[in-house]
């Protein structure tokens, strides 16, 4: 009863948390998008991509152009240009000549008609043609990736350009500088942001900056515009695809709309405080009522959750478990965190563990919740696998797969003080590294892998299990937050989530999770990894000076970055890998989040695939806000040993 007349006086609040977007993300392309597109007569999807200009066997590709744009137009600006609309968008080139030279090109596109020009072929790109070229009439702004030198203005065949209503380019950068080959069939990730003053254009995985200008869009585009894409052929011809495209972009709205937010923040204000004094007030009458019909609704929506998913875990009864732990027998237990209680229990002949959460721990509701509708839907191995949950009682309780070596902390600090058990010998250093390479594998798994992108929020040492043969397994999903929309990278909160000393140090100041975040945890668990040290004083929230990044970076400053390893391996192992796996976890704790990899990129240096990111030599200074890669920083700033990546890796 409580809970209900709550959600009745708050209900002016969900005004206020509401963000308008327009946005869309196409992972891939199918049949069925092109409802949602507007294609010219020679574009379509096939084979999961766009193809701008036509892919025809034996068919004639020459002198032809294409356009498809996203449907719905976007409010660019609002009226007198008093607010201008700020974007992202990535997408997916896969451009490949038939021809040698190949041509034309590809331009991403913001344009005020949706039409294709006529005869905007060949160089035109598809963007204007020789009547509307330099006039306004042509009602477009592109970034052009450039595949043949068509004219002396060009500057090669292999350039990216910015173009206002002509197919002329008022800035050029050659992408051969990047070592980047448009037309040469591989996949380029490009990324644009617009902040309503300034276009920027960054290239690759490492989200290179390449392009950056200053641009008042308003002033050559009108007030709604279309977004997509355009290319063309000429007698040489070229595959021309997209193969996937995502957008977010402020909804600026109307004066209507933003005149209702300023008499709905008064009201919901009202409504709040109203709403909380009558809750509590009701909380204390009805409180063990409002308890049981808690408990009841839980258990019901955990269950209509889990049915969901065929890969949901199993719903276990109270008298099971505690058949299965002996009455959670003291000689049981396994370990004790923050919210509950771990057991050792046998069921159906296996080992499981059973997580008891205390009852007085409001918050380990919340973190069972969180297990059961994220790690309960996952599957991958190296991640520790939910076999089923309780609610019964009021007793909530998790079941999981048993982990025989128990969490990685106990492996990787030396504690003076207690006696070194057999099982708890020292990590040799190939032991080491599968650890590392299976926890990047589940966190690129999280961040890339599942139908909706999940933050761990809380990865460190003792979250990580070992099984029989110390395989790593994360565990401890009580923090983790699902992303409703895959393209989104945060997750935003109320609360500083996380364990000091493996905290970003933008969490502090932004109080969300992000993919960024993650990677930074990420980062401070390869060091504790590699030198068995503790992360630093956990006592202290923002330990930025007082941590084992500063350690570990001062042994690179140094040269000597391998002087770190944990000596209790008696300098058995290979000193580049230990190297190169330190200088990843450097990168993965840069203060900049813009500068530091993703997980897949992680990944591809530790299998050998891609160089180490350069790191600067001295740690540099937090600041914030944080400004994006500039090629021009990056070449004073980022240079760092460029180290030989192991290439005998395999995990188990």
């Amino acid at each position: 009863m409580g809970s209900t007349l709550l959600a009745y006086f708050l209900i002016p609040a969900v005004f206020l948390v509401q963000v308008t977007c327009f946005q869309f993300n196409f992972s891939t392309f199918q049949k069925e998008d092109e409802s949602q597109l507007t294609l010219s007569r020679n574009s379509y999807i096939v084979l999961g991509a766009i193809q701008v200009t036509p892919d025809v066997n034996g068919g004639s590709m020459q002198n032809l152009s294409g356009r498809a744009l996203y449907k719905k137009p976007f409010r660019l600006w609002k009226v007198n240009h008093t607010t201008i609309a700020s974007f992202n968008t990535s997408f997916v080139l896969n451009i490949r000549n038939q021809t040698s030279p190949g041509g034309e090109g590809v331009a991403f596109l913001i344009t005020g008609n949706s039409s294709l020009p006529d005869n905007s072929q060949g160089q035109w790109l598809g963007m204007v043609n020789a009547n509307t070229n330099g006039s306004s009439q042509a009602s477009v702004v592109a970034v052009e990736f450039d595949t043949r030198k068509s004219d002396d203005q060009d500057l090669d065949g292999n350039h990216i350009g910015l173009n206002i209503n002509s197919i002329h380019s008022t800035m050029q950068v050659s992408l051969s500088n990047y070592g980047v080959n448009i037309s040469g069939a591989k996949d380029l990730r490009v990324h644009l942001r617009y902040d309503g003053q300034k276009l920027s254009v960054f290239i690759g995985d490492n989200q290179t900056l390449v392009l950056s200008q200053s641009l008042d869009l308003s002033t050559y585009l009108p007030e709604k515009v279309f977004i997509g894409f355009s290319g063309s052929t000429s007698n040489e011809t070229e595959l021309n695809c997209v193969k996937s495209w995502a957008f977010s972009g402020t909804d600026i709205g109307g004066d209507r709309n933003l005149r209702w937010v300023w008499i709905i923040v008064p009201v919901a204000s009202v409504g709040i405080l109203v709403g909380v004094a009558m809750y509590l007030w009701l909380r204390r009458v009805y409180k063990e009522e409002d308890l049981e019909d808690q408990g009841a609704r839980l258990q019901g929506n955990i269950e209509d959750e889990i049915k969901r998913s065929n890969l949901g875990p199993r719903r276990f009864g109270l008298k099971e478990l505690k058949q299965a732990t002996g009455n959670f027998n003291p000689k049981n237990k396994l370990g004790k965190g923050g919210f509950g209680t771990v057991y050792k229990g046998t069921w159906r002949n296996n080992d499981v563990a059973v997580k008891r959460v205390s009852k007085k721990s409001h918050q380990g509701k919340q973190e069972f919740i969180a297990e059961v509708t994220t790690i309960g839907h996952l599957n991958h191995k190296n991640l520790v696998k939910l076999i089923g949950w309780c609610y019964e009682k009021r007793e909530f309780l998790l079941v999981y797969e048993y982990m025989p070596h128990g969490s990685l902390d106990k492996f990787i600090f030396c504690d003076d003080n207690k006696p070194t058990l057999q099982e708890e010998s020292t990590l040799n250093w190939e032991q080491r590294l599968l650890i590392i390479q299976g926890v990047a594998q589940a966190l690129d798994y999280l961040h890339n892998g599942c139908q909706k992108r999940v933050l761990h929020r809380d990865i460190k040492s003792s979250n990580i299990m070992l099984d029989s043969e110390f395989n790593a397994k994360l565990g401890d999903f009580g923090l983790a937050r699902t992303i409703q929309e895959k393209e989104k990278t945060h997750h935003s909160t109320n609360e500083i989530a996380g364990t000091p000393g493996y905290m970003a140090p933008e969490t502090f100041l932004i109080s969300r999770a992000t993919v960024e975040t993650d990677v930074y945890s990420f980062g401070v668990l390869v060091m504790e990894v590699v030198c068995g040290r503790k992360p630093g004083n956990q006592s202290e929230l923002n330990n930025y000076n007082n941590s084992i990044v500063n350690w570990v970076w001062d042994y690179y400053r140094k040269g000597s970055i391998s002087g770190a390893a944990d000596s209790r391996m008696d300098g058995d192992f290979d000193e580049k890998e230990v190297e190169c796996v330190l200088v990843i976890g450097l990168g993965c704790c840069h203060p900049n989040p813009h500068y530091r990899p993703s997980m897949r990129t992680v990944l591809q240096v530790l299998s050998g695939e891609a160089d180490p990111p350069q790191v600067p030599q001295e740690r540099p200074s937090f600041v914030w806000p944080a400004m994006p890669p500039s090629f021009n920083h990056m070449d004073d700033s980022l240079r760092g040993s460029q180290l030989t990546p192991f290439t005998d890796l395999s995990g188990r």
